[in-house]
């Protein structure tokens, strides 16, 4: 059953952020654009509750580096976040690899200033740095960027410091990462429950679990959720698929359970590769995932 969460505003605004330059397959860049055309999206677009935004683009090469462009797109990303929540609008970011993640929760603290909980739903911990990155891609370290550790250029594009609460923050889901990621999460104590845990325990406790550490955050929380955390055979649209992993009615159920919240401030939906995405089964995701949102009968 839906429950309109309090903090929602009367209306949700979509920013695409269509990027793919932090990651080794860029076609995550066409995610946006091809979501905003597809049927999946026109069986929301006319809700009177919804509406796009802007799509945002990095910005073109012209010999800056790929960090550079990152961080333009983060700023104007950060900016596009931060009008939607003070026009009391619910922004849902759309991307684009995860190193678009910077800019929606920069532009979140910023707006609220004060650092945020944070549910990030992801198949990997994404808490590289450059220094300990095996590829050099952004896409693998916008975590550690929002907790102050990382390159300069990406950093303080919020506020000065963390952007997130490592103590009111949670990793969901992931099964395939680097023990140096682990080691820097585990120092911050960010709570990780790996999908070993999952099996184990449970989702519906592990859920539990996440949700009451990022929603006691003092100013609010937001999800963030990699489409890769699901399985790739019911989600085939990703960036990075890793074998196995969520499954689809786990991760709706999660969705309806958080959009009941109070103090949720954004969601964002990143990676979603329509290259891949058989017969649009992953935009049909993230319209479903959509419309969690939604007040009960609209």
């Amino acid at each position: 059953m839906k429950r309109h969460n309090p903090d929602h505003a009367a209306h949700i605004r979509i920013i695409g952020a269509a990027s793919g330059i932090g990651a080794q397959d860029r076609a995550c860049a066409d995610g946006p654009v091809a979501f905003h055309r597809s049927q999946a999206w026109h069986e929301l677009e006319h809700h009177p509750r919804i509406d796009w935004g802007r799509t945002l683009f990095a910005p073109e090469g012209d010999g800056a580096s790929t960090i550079a462009r990152i961080a333009g797109l983060c700023r104007n990303l950060a900016d596009e976040v931060g009008l939607a929540l003070r026009s009391k609008e619910f922004p849902v970011v759309l991307g684009g690899d995860h190193s678009v993640a910077i800019g929606t929760w920069s532009g979140v603290a910023r707006t609220l200033n004060e650092p945020v909980g944070l549910l990030w739903i992801d198949a990997h911990l994404d808490s590289h740095t450059p220094e300990t990155s095996y590829s050099g891609a952004i896409h693998g370290m916008p975590l550690a960027c929002l907790l102050g550790r990382g390159d300069k250029r990406l950093l303080n594009i919020g506020l000065a410091g963390r952007q997130v609460v490592a103590a009111h923050t949670v990793v969901l889901g992931p099964r395939s990462y680097e023990p140096e990621e682990l080691e820097f999460l585990r120092g911050m104590q960010v709570r990780i429950i790996d999908s070993d845990e999952i099996l184990h325990r449970g989702f519906a406790d592990c859920l539990d679990e996440a949700i009451a550490i990022v929603a006691s955050a003092p100013a609010g929380f937001g999800v963030t959720l990699d489409l890769d955390a699901i399985d790739p055979r019911l989600a085939p649209g990703v960036g990075s698929p890793e074998p196995d992993g969520l499954v689809v009615h786990d991760v709706v159920e999660a969705m309806r359970r958080i959009g009941g919240l109070p103090g949720l401030k954004a969601l964002e939906i990143v990676e979603y590769n329509p290259d891949r995405d058989r017969h649009g089964a992953t935009a049909g995701l993230i319209s479903d995932l959509i419309g969690e949102l939604l007040p009960p009968g609209m």
